[in-house]
């Protein structure tokens, strides 16, 4: 791409993963801690809220999908927590099933887990680098 074509990056917009059932996948996630902006089930969508900023989740249903993680590698979204070893905790406690056990990482701790569909969420901290964080 030329100089003349170029464009800046400004940010993130949502992120969406694509789910077999709009109303089981939103009560998963809010079962994992993940608060509901909006949910329009006449489009097949939902945003979670992720912190303060307005993009989020966009959960949109994709009926084909069904109840297996897809036939490729799935990608991970990472989302900063203030302590990824008390989130493992708080996501046990609601029957959230863990991809394993928080382990560590180059700026702190994340732990993984996967919804019905294959999609992967971390929750990752920055207790080892809390400079680069959002509350250093």
């Amino acid at each position: 791409m030329s100089d003349d074509e170029s464009y800046e990056l400004l940010g993130f917009d949502n992120v969406l993963l694509p789910v077999g059932d709009l109303g089981e996948a939103v009560a998963f996630y809010e079962r994992a801690g993940f608060p509901v902006a909006f949910r329009l089930d006449e489009a097949g969508i939902a945003l979670l809220k992720v912190g303060g900023e307005t993009p989020g989740v966009l959960l949109r249903a994709e009926e084909e999908f069904g109840h297996r993680p897809p036939p490729w590698p799935s990608a991970r979204l990472w989302l900063e927590v203030p302590d990824a070893r008390t989130a493992a905790d708080a996501l046990r406690a609601a029957g959230v099933a863990l991809l394993d056990d928080p382990f560590p990482v180059a700026t702190g701790w994340t732990v993984e887990f996967a919804d019905p569909w294959g999609n992967v969420v971390g929750l990752t901290d920055y207790s080892k680098r809390p400079e680069l964080g959002r509350r250093p």
